[in-house]
């Protein structure tokens, strides 16, 4: 289930920048419709691609996962 999720947000993420490229290729960015579709595709495919991320950390692909070995807050020093 959770393999599934990250394979639809890599894909998810990766829609909006072919259409990105579409406008990019037609010659459409120059308008203010196109700057507004680029920054909304952008947007869309930022937070999926901010998902993918977060399950490839989750899996172990990206970094440690460490056990909560936090150190206690030491006592204010005083002067």
């Amino acid at each position: 289930m959770r393999l599934s999720m990250l394979l639809i947000s890599i894909l998810l993420s990766l829609i909006p920048l072919a259409g990105i490229a579409w406008i990019i290729v037609s010659g459409t960015v120059t308008t203010v419709d196109g700057l507004f579709e680029c920054l909304i595709m952008l947007s869309i495919s930022g937070i999926f691609f901010l998902n993918a991320f977060w399950e490839f950390r989750d899996y172990g692909f990206l970094g440690k996962k460490t056990a909560d070995t936090k150190k206690p807050p030491s006592a204010p020093e005083e002067h």
